[in-house]
C-alpha cells in the first residue's frame, strides 16, 4: 500500500512538472508562425474559401478529431467521461472546420472505443454525407479501422461504397500532388483499417492503412507527448516528398494506475498548446513536415491554427 502511495505521489510530481515545462516553452517562445493572424470567414467552407484550384493535397494542414464518434458513448455521467473524446457529433465537427475524422468500429458496424459502444457507423455516414451535401469544395479524410480486440465488420467495403461510392477518392499516390479542384466531385479520402481482411489495392475506392501513419504513444505526461511529436515529425519527410499522410495527435491519454481517468481533465494538460506546437515546428525546421494535426474536444481556434499554416502555404509564405 505504502508503495502505491508513493509511486501516486510521484506520478503527480512529474505531472506538474511537465505542465511547468510546457508553460514555460509557451511563455519564453511564443505562438505566432506564418498565418497564425489568419481566421477563415467561414470554417464550414474554408477549403472553398482559400481557393480549391490553389490548395495541393500534400499542402494542406488537415485540422482532425481523435475518436471522432464518441460524443454520445457509453452511459452519461457514469462511463462516458473515460471514453468520451468530442462532445460535438461528427456533422458539427465537419461544420467546425474538421477535415480528418477518425472512427473505430467493431463487427456489428457499431462505433467503439475500446469496450465501450456508441451508435452504428451509418450514423456517422449520415452527417458526413449530410455535410458533403451542404458544401461544394471541401475534402474529408475519413478513416475507419477496426477496434483493437475487435474483428472486422463482414463486407463492410461493401458496405461503404454503396454508401459513399459516388464521393470516395481512389487510391493513388498522383493525388498527393493534385489540387482540391483536380479532384473534385469526388470529397472523401476513406482510409480502411481492418485487422484481419485484406488491405485496399492501388486503385480501390479505399486506401490502405500505409496512406495514413502516426506515432502514437501512450502517456499522461504532456512535456512527454509533446516532445514525442516533434521527434517523429522530424524524422519525416516534408510533405511534397511523401505519398503518404502523416498524423500528429494533440492529445494524452488516461492512464489505469493514476486517479484520474476521465478523458478530458487529463487531454487538458496539452489541448491549449496547439499553436505553441506549430510555432516550435518553425523553430526547430520541421514545419514543412506538418500535416495531419488532431486532437480531443476539437475548438474553434485550433482549426483557425491549422487553417491560417495552409493559407500561408497557399500564398507561398512558409
Amino acid at each position: 500500500m505504502g508503495a502505491q502511495v508513493t509511486k501516486q505521489v510521484d506520478r503527480r510530481k512529474a505531472i506538474s512538472v511537465e505542465k511547468k515545462t510546457l508553460y514555460s516553452l509557451h511563455e519564453s517562445s511564443g505562438t505566432d508562425f506564418p498565418g497564425s493572424t489568419y481566421s477563415p470567414a467561414d470554417r464550414k467552407k474554408w477549403m472553398a474559401g482559400l481557393g480549391p484550384e490553389k490548395m495541393h493535397i500534400n499542402k494542406i494542414v488537415w485540422p482532425g478529431t481523435h475518436d471522432s464518434a464518441t460524443n454520445k458513448i457509453g452511459i452519461p455521467g457514469i462511463t462516458r467521461p473515460f471514453a468520451q473524446c468530442q462532445s460535438l457529433s461528427i456533422y458539427q465537427q465537419l461544420v467546425r472546420g474538421t477535415r480528418v475524422i477518425d472512427v473505430r468500429v467493431q463487427e456489428d458496424r457499431k462505433v467503439c472505443h475500446g469496450v465501450l459502444l456508441t451508435y452504428g457507423i451509418d450514423v456517422v455516414i449520415k452527417d458526413v454525407k449530410k455535410f458533403l451535401s451542404e458544401t461544394e469544395s471541401e475534402i474529408i479524410i475519413l478513416e475507419i479501422r477496426t477496434e483493437f480486440g475487435h474483428d472486422d465488420p463482414p463486407e463492410f467495403e461493401k458496405y461503404l461504397e454503396g454508401e459513399l461510392g459516388e464521393f470516395l477518392i481512389h487510391q493513388d499516390d498522383h493525388v498527393f500532388g493534385k489540387t482540391i479542384s483536380e479532384l473534385l466531385p469526388k470529397r472523401i479520402i476513406c482510409v480502411w483499417k481492418p485487422r484481419k481482411s485484406p488491405q485496399a489495392k492501388a486503385g480501390s475506392p479505399f486506401w490502405s492503412s500505409g496512406y495514413l501513419k502516426d506515432n502514437w504513444i501512450d502517456t499522461d505526461l504532456p512535456s512527454t507527448k509533446f516532445e514525442s511529436n516533434i521527434k517523429h515529425l522530424g524524422e519525416q519527410q516534408p510533405v511534397t516528398s511523401r505519398k503518404f499522410f502523416y498524423r500528429v495527435e494533440n492529445t494524452v491519454t488516461p492512464q489505469a494506475d493514476n486517479p484520474i481517468l476521465c478523458v478530458k481533465p487529463v487531454t487538458n494538460r496539452i489541448h491549449n498548446y496547439h499553436r505553441l506546437f506549430i510555432a516550435q515546428c518553425f523553430s526547430r525546421g520541421i514545419a514543412d513536415r506538418l500535416q495531419i494535426f488532431s486532437t480531443d474536444f476539437i475548438e474553434e481556434d485550433f482549426v483557425d491554427a491549422c487553417v491560417g499554416l495552409t493559407y500561408a502555404r497557399v500564398e507561398g509564405n512558409t
